[in-house]
């Protein structure tokens, strides 16, 4: 079990680092903040240059990546964190710098348990994209195939434990201190998040998503998600189809490549509103940076760390 006084220096860390961007700012002179977590940002904020102008998704940025998963769910809390700060946090993006290759060649070959080169022809160093959880690479299988390559960043399992074992500490405190922050219930948005990234922390929880999604999406026309390679996926590594495409928000570059982009707003609609209620399984991390379209039209998921369910 974690010491308390491993928490406060934790929280106390994180604390003078959102300090500095200010993004303690609104909380400090809340009426309904506690006084006792006043007097707290008051005492870890000592001494920090702070940032005129808050920036809540700089600071989770530069905690680290735990950080930036609980900003991302927080973005979508403006009755917790305010209006301000949730549209700061809405432009919170999960790129961080890539780590090295040969970390990722040890996380592919402790898991599988063989050479990488017996999995893979050809495997390209350099990421294609890096996040807080895991990055993506080009490969060619040794049978022949294009495919993309996410391996989780070494360790990050480990770190998001202890995180998170600080986030549920505080959110108790904070709940025990009655009035408006219970009402917020901070407990179950920590349990929701933990659940979420328990999900993502398991790639072969994604790979069985969307084996499940594509299933249920052969009746969508124009929609479709990447085939799962099962022989180059674990729990660490999780090995699909490359999509060769234009990313959904490249707008311009969508309209000069020809496409009606009319047509695939409504396709894009029509495929979540079907999914949802038609099938009761649907993609819940469907945002502009997963989504691709193809020369022909169709669209194209991918990234399936969260997904929803109704029955």
């Amino acid at each position: 079990m974690t010491r308390p006084l491993t928490h406060i220096w934790r929280l106390g860390t994180w604390a003078r680092v959102a300090a500095r961007h200010g993004a303690l700012r609104g909380i400090q002179h809340d009426p309904n903040t506690p006084p006792p977590v006043k007097r707290l940002i008051g005492l870890f904020s000592l001494g920090t240059r702070r940032s005129r102008i808050p920036d809540y998704a700089g600071a989770f940025r530069e905690i680290g990546p735990a950080a930036i998963k609980l900003g991302q769910t927080l973005a979508t809390r403006p009755d917790l964190v305010g209006e301000e700060a949730a549209r700061n946090l809405l432009t919170l993006q999960d790129s961080l710098p890539p780590v090295g290759f040969a970390a990722v060649r040890e996380v592919i070959e402790t898991s599988f348990g063989q050479k990488l080169e017996t999995l893979y022809a050809d495997f390209d160093p350099s990421p294609v994209g890096a996040a807080s959880i895991a990055q993506v690479h080009r490969a060619i299988t040794t049978d022949g195939r294009t495919v993309a390559v996410k391996v989780l960043r070494p360790g990050v399992r480990e770190r998001f434990a202890r995180d998170i074992d600080t986030y549920e500490w505080a959110a108790a405190h904070l709940e025990a201190l009655g009035g408006e922050a219970a009402r917020l219930r901070p407990r179950l948005t920590i349990a929701n998040f933990k659940r979420w990234t328990a999900r993502e922390l398991d790639l072969r929880r994604e790979a069985a998503s969307a084996s499940e999604l594509a299933e249920a999406s052969v009746g969508i026309e124009g929609y479709r998600i990447p085939a799962i390679d099962w022989d180059r996926t674990n729990g660490r590594v999780l090995t699909l189809e490359w999509v060769d495409g234009i990313k959904i928000s490249r707008v311009a570059d969508l309209a000069a490549a020809g496409h009606d982009l009319p047509a695939l707003a409504r396709r894009l609609v029509l495929a979540f509103l079907k999914q949802a209620i038609s099938g009761g399984f649907f993609h819940a991390d469907m945002h502009q940076g997963n989504l691709f379209v193809l020369a022909d039209g169709t669209i194209v998921a991918i990234d399936f760390g969260i997904m929803g369910r109704i029955d």
